[in-house]
């Protein structure tokens, strides 16, 4: 089996989204992860969902954590909220992870391994030719797959 045979179509954002609309794009799609991509459709980043969620904390909870603790409950649920008109692009990190790409021929076990050497349970799926999106590999189909593939008994 390729990653052909397992690829989604999943939706995607762009540097230029604000950071809301991605969490709830990532949220409402239940996906574990965003696939940023260029305006060619050319994928930039591979976010995992623990980054994109990271993306919404405020730095200085992020770097003092005892002060989230000081935030009450009902105001504590809806930080991100807060974001304003923040764009995926200046929440991205600095150094660029290793991307979590590729080709549509891989196969599970390429896929499964790269997944886990860059931690990201998405993996975008790109045209060998041009390196335009084709989909996206998520975690819980790979896992499926490679489950359908195993010998039953």
């Amino acid at each position: 089996m390729r990653a052909h045979d397992i690829v989604d179509d999943v939706p995607t954002v762009t540097a230029d989204d604000p950071v809301a609309a991605a969490v709830r794009l990532m949220a409402r799609s239940r996906l574990p992860g965003l696939i940023v991509v260029d305006a060619r459709s050319v994928p930039i980043r591979v976010l995992p969902g623990t980054q994109v969620l990271r993306m919404t904390v405020p730095r200085s909870h992020q770097e003092h954590p005892s002060l989230a603790r000081t935030i009450d409950e009902p105001h504590a649920d809806l930080f991100w909220q807060e974001l304003g008109d923040r764009t995926v692009g200046e929440c991205l990190p600095e150094r660029p992870d290793r991307m979590a790409v590729v080709t549509p021929d891989a196969t599970l076990l390429e896929a499964a391994a790269l997944m886990g050497r860059v931690r990201s349970p998405l993996l975008a799926v790109v045209d060998g030719d041009d390196g335009r999106l084709v989909g996206g590999v998520v975690l819980e189909r790979l896992l499926a797959a490679l489950d359908r593939a195993a010998p039953q008994g």
